[in-house]
């Protein structure tokens, strides 16, 4: 994977990878903000290539983040591999840098926003997976930004 040294103002899509589901956010490195997209459900483990082209054509990205699902030990979780073989699929699908994060915690993270945003009265609806999903990557992405600012 790719050395995280990016230019000044790059739009990246990051992933919270998942056997199960893929949450998607969209970010911009001037700025350093991160806002979520969509989520994707996979089947048997393989996410939707076509929604991933579309989203790419869109957002045009110059890189990817995508969260390194790790045991809290920091040791490979049973979905490490997985999310390593989705991530050499981006960067050979798309030709551009990708960039592993360790995304502990992240769904934790995404969960306790999205419980604020509702006791705060700017979000309604229940909270369901798909939502933590595409926070989660949000909050990868943000996470990744900030650890670049410190480097």
């Amino acid at each position: 994977m790719a050395d995280p040294s990016i230019s000044n103002n790059q739009t990246i899509l990051a992933f919270d990878f998942g056997l199960r589901r893929l949450g998607i956010a969209v970010g911009q490195s001037l700025t350093q903000t991160a806002q979520p997209l969509t989520t994707l459900i996979c089947k048997n483990g393989t996410p939707d290539w076509h929604e991933i082209e579309k989203l790419q054509r869109q957002w045009q990205p110059n890189c990817f983040v995508i969260g390194l699902p790790l045991n809290a030990d920091g040791s490979d979780s049973t979905a490490t591999a997985a999310a390593r073989k989705f991530a050499g699929h981006i960067e050979q699908r798309f030709s551009l840098p990708v960039y592993l994060f360790d995304e502990r915690y992240s769904s934790v993270t995404a969960e306790e926003l999205l419980k604020k945003l509702r006791q705060s009265g700017e979000r309604r609806r229940q909270i369901r997976k798909e939502d933590i999903d595409k926070f989660a990557a949000a909050v990868i992405l943000q996470s990744w930004f900030k650890e670049k600012e410190m480097h």
